[in-house]
């Protein structure tokens, strides 16, 4: 067997963590998996996996060597293809993860007109409220709202947006307009879970702010719905409650104490490397998110209450 199928079946192994199945998914005799890897830590000098009955695990030598293998393994997958003029053609199916509601909002629209640009594709979407970890999940594509670690990925900016107060006009009508973010203990809040984590709300100029709700929910949408209801007022990302920005349903205040906006990243793995359906659905995206006025506009989308502001 030569080295180079040596190495695709070492990989599989190190993926699946199993002998077996790599012989399942790549169409070989368990024994034939074995003597591929047995023959490939001979050649190196070094064993590559820890087996035991229930698991099999790569060593810290295998660890190294793995990522080697995929490195090499994706230049010779694509000069081939790059030779047989395929690699232009999208082929397969595409995974692309995003927060929830981002996702449901923004992200889908662009992977179902990706479908209908590109038939022969299906797609895979994974919308959660946590960190993903692409390579180890099998995402192809992720969008992101935050601050990026140095992670390796390639990651293209596509707008930004912001944290906001919100409330609707009746409330404000009855209970007044916050000047400055201290105003907000005078205030009936609603958060969800995941901010009543962290009480502290922040402003611009390093203003914090201890935030005690009347009403706590999972999830982002029974706060906003208890906004849009004139009940009180809640703290999301303006992006989520676009619709009712420009509806006049919502209106923004302390827009002069927020904090700088969270950047939006479209990121892969792949680098240059990237095969043809992440490319083109990332050159998509990216002209996509770049055209939306509610991602690209610092200023945001509607009368901040009690500022005067114009829609930008």
């Amino acid at each position: 067997m030569d080295r180079w199928q040596a190495m695709r079946i070492f990989a599989k192994v190190a993926e699946t963590a199993s002998f077996a199945e790599t012989a399942r998914l790549m169409h070989m005799s368990p024994p034939a998996v074995t003597r591929a890897v047995a023959a490939l830590e001979e050649a190196i000098g070094t064993r590559l996996f820890v087996r035991t009955t229930r698991s099999v695990k790569l060593t810290e030598a295998g660890g190294r060597y793995v990522e080697d293998c995929r490195r090499i393994l994706a230049d010779i997958t694509e000069a081939e293809a790059a030779a047989a003029g395929s690699y232009a053609t999208p082929s397969g199916t595409l995974a692309v993860t995003a927060s929830v509601l981002f996702g449901q909002i923004h992200v889908l629209p662009v992977v179902t007109d990706y479908l209908d640009a590109y038939p022969t594709m299906s797609a895979r979407t994974f919308f959660v409220d946590r960190p993903v970890n692409i390579v180890e999940e099998g995402i192809d594509v992720a969008v992101r709202i935050g601050h990026l670690s140095d992670s390796g990925l390639t990651a293209v900016r596509v707008g930004a947006v912001r944290r906001v107060v919100c409330g609707s006009p009746a409330y404000f009508a009855r209970h007044g307009v916050p000047t400055r973010p201290s105003d907000l203990k005078d205030h009936r809040i609603a958060v969800s879970t995941g901010a009543w984590a962290s009480p502290e709300w922040r402003f611009a100029h390093d203003q914090r702010v201890t935030i005690h709700p009347t009403l706590q929910s999972n999830t982002n949408e029974a706060g906003i719905a208890a906004a849009l209801a004139g009940w009180g007022l809640t703290r999301v990302l303006h992006y989520q409650i676009g619709p009712a920005l420009l509806e006049g349903r919502l209106q923004i205040v302390l827009a002069d104490h927020e904090e700088p906006p969270l950047p939006i990243h479209v990121l892969h793995p792949e680098g240059r490397h990237a095969p043809a359906k992440v490319r083109t659905f990332v050159d998509l995206a990216v002209s996509r998110l770049r055209g939306s006025r509610l991602l690209n506009e610092a200023t945001g989308t509607a009368t901040d209450a009690g500022a005067g502001r114009s829609p930008a």
